[in-house]
């Protein structure tokens, strides 16, 4: 049996096993989590790697049916624990077990489709105090925007939002022609560990709002990227305003945003 990649599922079959190893291994149990999901296993190549380690016990969510029954015929220890669900779309309590209410932690790993890398960051964004470690492969420029500092080229919007709950690392560039088939881009493999912030010590909404507008206009200056906001008096008198949003390290924000905040 065989799973013919699907292009509208954005599917790329990783076919070397020491990559697939490689980024199994990346999981450091950071977190004391007891449960790992993967996204979009296809056939398995990472699956099996992440099965051998007894650190946690191995879920896989999976949208294509073909895979789906390749993994039952093939891998007998997932019984009961496939998820054949839309990982964007499935309710966040019914991670990573397809039980109701759960609120326990747990990783996520996985070769993601490039198509909806972004959207899986955003919502494990939004789950991060369940996910206190990630590990993905991506769309170079997209491992790369992410794992950026201030000052790059590739620092943004996905940067900042991420870097502020989570410490990113850039693990190792993979090449097209390990894949089946090949995409027409590199990938970069990253690891995201959740830091020790509960709270950042500013609005959430507004932070979020500061950083996309900042980055909206990025050759501008946060004086006129932000204007739409209608920045206090505090916020104008600083030295950020001076400054394009590529400048501004994840703690600037946090202050410009207490700044923007600020009424007297």
């Amino acid at each position: 049996m065989y799973v013919k990649p699907k292009k509208e599922l954005g599917q790329h079959f990783l076919k070397d096993l020491s990559i697939a190893q490689r980024i199994a291994e990346l999981l450091s149990g950071h977190g004391n989590y007891t449960k790992a999901l993967e996204i979009g296993p296809g056939m398995g190549v990472l699956t099996q790697y992440l099965l051998t380690d007894t650190r946690f016990e191995t879920y896989v969510i999976e949208i294509d049916r073909e895979s789906v029954d390749y993994l039952k015929q093939h891998f007998p220890k997932l019984e009961g624990h496939i998820l054949a669900s839309d990982f964007l779309n499935i309710r966040p309590d019914l991670l990573p077990t397809k039980q109701p209410d759960n609120t326990e932690p747990f990783a996520v790993i996985g070769n993601f489709p490039y198509n909806i890398s972004t959207q899986i960051l955003f919502k494990v964004l939004d789950m991060r105090n369940r996910v206190p470690e990630l590990v993905g492969m991506f769309q170079r420029e997209v491992a790369q925007r992410v794992a950026s500092g201030p000052g790059n080229k590739d620092y943004g919007i996905l940067s900042v939002l991420l870097q502020a709950w989570y410490d990113i690392k850039y693990e190792f560039t993979v090449a097209p022609d390990v894949f089946n088939p090949p995409p027409k881009v590199h990938s970069g493999v990253i690891s995201l560990r959740r830091n020790d912030k509960t709270d950042l010590g500013c609005d959430e909404r507004k932070f979020v709002q500061v950083v996309k507008h900042g980055f909206s206009q990025r050759r501008k200056t946060l004086r006129n990227a932000l204007k739409p906001l209608n920045p206090t008096e505090a916020a104008l008198s600083s030295s950020f305003m001076d400054k394009r949003a590529e400048q501004l390290s994840v703690a600037d924000f946090i202050q410009l945003t207490q700044l923007m905040m600020t009424t007297e």
